[in-house]
C-alpha cells in the first residue's frame, strides 16, 4: 500500500526536473559582437523617436510624431520579425508626445502642450489594453520621462523653452510624481538657487536668455535615476551643466557646471570646416561646451558615474539667435594674431560658435571661441561633478575610419552624440552611444568607468534618437538586445551579441 505514494512522489520529482530542464539555460554572450537581427519601418521623419519596452506584454511602444501625434505599438515577441499593431494610442488631443517609459504594466508618456509654453502632461496608460489610467499636469515642454528603478516615482525633465518672440519664457522644471500617492506631483524649479547664480556662472553655468531669470533660463533636458531610486541627475543642456536632485525631499542638492573642452590638443583634434575639401583632424584654438543631451548612471562601489552624450544645442528663435559664424566675429589681435587666416572658410570661418561668451575682457572682440557640444561622450563623478573621462576625438576617428563621417557637419557639431544607454552582459558593463549625424551607435566596455574601451561601431537608421538596451532576463528571446530608433527615416533596428 505504500508503493503508490512513493511512485506518485517519484513522478512529481521527474516532472519538476523536466520543467526545470525545459527552461532555456542562460546564453553566454560576447559583448563585442553585436549584429543586426531585425528592422521595421514605421513611417517617415518623426515616426520613430523614442522607444520603450514592456516585458509583460512583449511590446515596444514608440513615439511617433510623423503625422498624427501618437504612440505606435509593436509586437516584439519575435524581435527578428516585428509587427505593428493595428491599434495605436492617439495623443494629439493633448499635444505632441516626446518621451516614453514603462514599468510594471504602466506606460508613462511625456506630452508637450499644443502651445509649448503652457504646462505639459504625463499620461499613464495600461500596456495591456492601452486605456488611460491617469493624467498628471507637469511643467512646460516635458522632454523626457523615466520611472525610478523601484517604480515608486516618475520624473520628467521639462525644458520650459520660450516662445519664438521670447515674450513668454516659462521656468524650466523637473517634475517628481509619486506613483503610490495617487500620482501626486511636485514641480521643482531653480528659483531657489538665485542667490548662487553669480558663483555658478563664475564656474561656467550659462545664463544668457534675453531678460531671463535663472529659473526661466534653466532648461532641463534628460533625467537618470540611481539604482536605489534616491537620487536623480538632470542634464541642463543649453546651460552646460548637470543638476543633482534628492528625490525624497524633492530638492536640488547641487548644480555642476561642466566647463569647456580644449580642441587645441592632439587628442582633441577635430575637423572644424565643411569647406576644406577634406576630412582633416587638426588642433584649433577653439573650446567646446559639453552641453550634454542624454545621461545615464552606473554605480560602482559608492560612486555614481554619470555618462553623458555631449551633443550641444543652440538657441534659435525669431527674437534671439545665439549662433554666429566665426567669419562674422571680430577676433582679439593678441589672442588670435593669425585672425585673417583663421577667418577663411577652409579654416574656422564657417564654424558655428556662440555669440554670448568668449569676450573675456569685455572690450567688444572675442578672446575665445566657444563651439556647441564636445563631439564625445563623457563620464562624470555624480557626487562632485568632476570629469572622470572624455572620449576626446575617438568617436570621430572611428566614424572616419568606417567611412561614415559627414564632413558637411564639421562646422557644427560633428558626429553629434545624442543618445546614450548602459547595459550589462555577463561581467561587462557596456555603453551605447548614438550619433545623430553619423547614423551609427558606438559600443564601449565601461566596466572601468575611468577607462572605457571601444568595442565596435553599428550602422543604424537616419539620425538615431532612441537607444534602448534590453537585458537578457527581460527580453522576449532570452538574449540581450539593443533597440535603436531613428527619427529621420522611421526605422527601428534590433541588434544582439553573438553567443560564446
Amino acid at each position: 500500500m505504500r508503493i503508490q505514494p512513493l511512485l506518485a512522489l517519484f513522478s512529481l520529482s521527474l516532472l519538476f526536473a523536466c520543467s526545470k530542464n525545459d527552461s532555456p539555460a542562460p546564453v553566454k554572450e560576447d559583448p563585442a559582437t553585436f549584429s543586426e537581427i531585425g528592422a521595421i519601418d514605421i513611417g517617415e521623419a518623426g515616426a520613430a523617436e523614442i522607444t520603450a519596452y514592456d516585458p509583460l506584454t512583449k511590446r515596444l511602444f514608440v513615439v511617433n510624431n510623423g503625422g498624427t501625434n501618437q504612440i505606435t505599438i509593436i509586437d516584439f515577441s519575435d524581435p527578428a520579425n516585428m509587427k505593428t499593431l493595428s491599434t495605436s494610442i492617439n495623443v494629439s488631443g493633448y499635444g505632441a508626445v516626446n518621451s516614453l517609459d514603462v514599468h510594471d504594466g504602466k506606460l508613462a508618456a511625456a506630452i508637450e502642450a499644443i502651445n509649448k509654453t503652457q504646462p505639459g502632461k504625463v499620461v499613464i496608460y495600461s500596456t495591456t489594453d492601452f486605456k488611460e489610467i491617469k493624467v498628471i499636469p507637469v511643467g512646460a515642454l516635458p522632454d523626457m520621462v523615466t520611472f525610478s528603478p523601484d517604480g515608486a516615482y516618475i520624473l520628467t525633465a521639462n525644458e520650459g523653452e520660450p516662445s519664438a518672440d521670447y515674450l513668454t519664457d516659462p521656468a524650466g522644471t523637473v517634475s517628481v510624481i509619486s506613483v503610490k500617492d495617487n500620482y501626486s506631483v511636485t514641480n521643482i524649479d531653480f528659483s531657489g538657487l538665485a542667490s548662487q547664480q553669480a558663483a555658478l556662472v563664475q564656474k561656467g553655468l550659462r545664463i544668457f536668455g534675453p531678460n531671463a531669470s535663472l529659473a526661466q533660463d534653466i532648461e532641463p533636458e534628460y533625467v537618470t535615476v540611481s539604482p536605489d531610486s534616491k537620487t536623480a541627475w538632470v542634464t541642463l543642456q543649453e546651460n552646460n551643466a548637470i543638476a543633482r536632485i534628492d528625490i525624497a525631499s524633492k530638492t536640488i542638492t547641487a548644480v555642476f557646471p561642466l566647463g569647456m573642452k580644449d580642441y587645441n590638443t592632439d587628442a582633441n583634434a577635430v575637423d572644424l570646416s565643411d569647406r576644406d575639401n577634406t576630412i582633416a583632424l587638426k588642433k584649433n584654438k577653439v573650446k567646446g561646451m559639453y552641453m550634454p543631451d542624454a545621461i545615464a548612471v552606473l554605480t560602482t562601489g559608492n560612486t555614481p558615474y554619470l555618462f553623458t552624450a555631449n551633443e550641444g544645442d543652440v538657441r534659435e528663435y525669431t527674437a534671439f539667435e545665439e549662433a554666429k559664424r566665426v567669419a562674422k566675429l571680430k577676433l582679439d589681435a593678441t589672442a588670435f594674431p593669425d585672425a585673417a587666416a583663421l577667418l577663411a572658410e577652409a579654416v574656422l570661418g564657417r564654424l558655428n560658435v556662440t555669440g554670448k561668451s568668449g569676450d573675456t575682457d569685455g572690450d567688444g572682440d572675442y578672446d575665445e571661441l566657444h563651439s556647441f557640444g564636445a563631439r564625445s561622450f563623457s563620464v562624470w563623478n555624480g557626487n562632485s561633478g568632476a570629469l572622470v573621462f572624455d572620449s576626446k576625438n575617438e568617436l570621430e576617428t572611428k566614424c572616419i575610419a568606417a567611412g561614415i563621417y559627414d564632413d558637411g557637419r564639421s562646422d557644427d557639431k560633428g558626429v553629434e552624440p545624442e543618445g546614450i544607454a548602459l547595459g550589462r552582459i555577463g561581467q561587462k558593463d557596456l555603453a551605447f552611444v548614438g550619433m545623430e549625424r553619423a547614423d551609427a551607435v558606438a559600443v564601449y566596455d565601461v566596466s572601468n568607468p575611468s577607462a572605457p574601451v571601444f568595442l565596435q561601431l553599428l550602422k543604424c537608421g537616419d539620425a538615431p534618437e532612441g537607444v534602448l538596451f534590453i537585458p537578457a532576463q527581460k527580453s522576449p528571446n532570452g538574449r540581450s538586445l539593443l533597440v535603436v530608433s531613428s527619427e529621420n527615416d522611421g526605422i527601428i533596428k534590433i541588434y544582439k551579441p553573438n553567443s560564446l
